[in-house]
């Protein structure tokens, strides 16, 4: 740095320093400066960083944003028999995400994905890979509860994917895994059996994705554990790795 730049930037500091002791005589404790990212637009759908039509930059948007649009969703019969949406938590930034089928009783009381007895085992799951959920990012591809549990239906699907895959695009995790048959099916776009998905790497927009059998299953077929536990393994791993 040469001495001349040197100077300048000794008294823009000063300058900045003198200003600063001068607002705090006046009573003022704190500023609020606006990040540049905040006061740009939200990129559209598959977008990073640059809008291609406008060649602008833009940024993500935020999960909060999502779920404001999703208020109070109409977008198919679900919404009839619902108490609450059930939209996702967990970190924002997770480097992990895991994806359920749709809300059960106890997620539509609350709210939130995964309080339930497959909620229980999933924190069982999530301790032994030695994560909480405060680590990682939790949601389903259906926003509200099917009746009886049944299983989701295309056109409910439909309505909800949108949102799904702009939760997804948000947080931008290093994985994804999915849990249970639709979840796999829908992010996938296969229609082959999870026996047959679960356990092998694939990808979606470019992210690894690991299927693996719901906690759900799991509680009726303790059998399955073992194999879930194996495609933990290969999560972890792959963590580390993505990690460096």
């Amino acid at each position: 740095m040469s001495s001349v730049l040197g100077s300048e930037l000794l008294r823009t500091l000063r300058q900045v320093r003198a200003t600063l002791e001068d607002l705090e005589r006046q009573g003022v404790r704190q500023l609020h400066v606006p990040l540049l990212a905040e006061s740009l637009p939200v990129c559209p759908p598959g977008a990073r960083g640059i809008d291609p039509d406008r060649k602008t930059p833009c940024r993500p948007e935020t999960l909060d944003e999502i779920r404001a649009e999703l208020e109070d969703c109409r977008r198919c019969p679900l919404c009839q028999g619902r108490k609450n949406i059930v939209f996702g938590t967990g970190n924002p930034r997770a480097r992990l995400v895991f994806v359920g089928e749709a809300p059960g009783r106890e997620e539509d009381l609350k709210g939130e994905p995964f309080v339930g007895e497959a909620g229980r085992l999933l924190d069982r799951m999530l301790f032994a890979m030695g994560l909480g959920r405060e680590e990682v990012y939790i949601c389903n591809v259906e926003k509200c509860r099917p009746p009886q549990n049944r299983d989701p239906r295309p056109e409910e699907i439909d309505a909800c994917e949108p949102f799904l895959q702009r939760q997804l695009a948000t947080i931008a995790p290093d994985v994804i895994v999915t849990l249970g048959k639709f979840a796999a099916q829908t992010l996938l776009r296969d229609q082959s059996p999870i026996s047959r998905l679960r356990g092998h790497w694939r990808e979606y927009q470019g992210v690894p994705l690991m299927p693996t059998f719901h906690p759900a299953y799991l509680l009726r077929n303790s059998a399955g554990k073992r194999d879930v536990w194996e495609d933990l393994k290969k999560v972890l791993q792959r963590l580390r790795v993505s990690g460096k």
